[in-house]
């Protein structure tokens, strides 16, 4: 179960979609002719343009020369997996549309880079999938905390994990009582979700920092006005669960 109500305190679907793409380290890419599983072979520029580099002997550039007019119709797909071990790790897919054609600007010649141009893109989280036009994708930007999340949760629940109960105290009265374990699951700009772990079932839970940070420095001083919620939150009654509260 996940509890999703309140006011919205959390990126925007194409945020979230740089977001992914930008953290990612590997996707899989599908041609008319064939598949790929990359590794470390993609990168974005600051105008959120995606280009893949690709040796310049490999099956995925001979497909690029023999394509007609030398545009590759391509299906790429990112998969986003928490990186605490917990039930449903994965939590969002990213399925971007579109084609791949040589880039103006080639790093070198054992590399071609590809350029690709998007044309639908979408997000699924759970059981809803959102779409997101060109355009809007083109003017997001990935969250300020993307790249260093993994780290922020890994150092959190290894480091901290006294940190991560007295978070959960914040839980509105809808979170069900006697998780066997709770996890930090994600983190961004916004605020940070918990997963909490029953005999049968999960339920996550998103509490919003007082304001949006605005690089990972601000992250440790947010966390700590909510650990100061945490403490006045009475028993029976306790803090807003959206971080609207005081």
């Amino acid at each position: 179960m996940t509890f999703a109500k309140a006011r919205r305190s959390g990126p925007t679907d194409a945020e979230r979609i740089r977001s992914v793409i930008a953290a990612a380290g590997s996707l899989s890419l599908t041609t008319d002719g064939n598949s790929y599983d990359l590794v470390a072979m993609h990168d974005v520029d600051d105008a959120g343009r995606l280009a893949l580099h690709a040796p310049a002997d490999s099956p995925l550039a001979a497909e690029v020369a023999c394509a007609p007019r030398g545009m590759l119709s391509a299906l790429l797909e990112f998969t986003d997996i928490a990186p605490i071990a917990v039930r449903d790790r994965v939590r969002a897919r990213v399925t971007l549309a579109g084609r791949l054609t040589p880039s103006p600007l080639q790093a070198s010649p054992g590399v071609l880079v590809l350029r690709l141009d998007v044309a639908r893109a979408s997000i699924q989280r759970g059981a809803l999938v959102e779409h997101v036009g060109p355009d809007d994708l083109e003017r997001a930007a990935p969250d300020v905390l993307a790249v260093t999340e993994a780290a922020m949760l890994t150092h959190l629940e290894e480091g901290h994990r006294d940190v991560v109960d007295r978070l959960a105290r914040l839980a509105g009265p809808e979170l069900p009582h006697g998780a066997a374990r709770v996890a930090p699951l994600a983190l961004d700009r916004h605020g940070i979700t918990l997963r909490c772990e029953y005999a049968h079932g999960s339920a996550d839970l998103r509490i919003a920092f007082r304001t949006p940070v605005k690089d990972v420095d601000e992250v440790g001083r947010q966390v700590e006005l909510l650990l100061r919620r945490a403490v006045a939150a009475p028993s029976g009654k306790r803090a807003d669960r959206d971080g609207a509260g005081s």
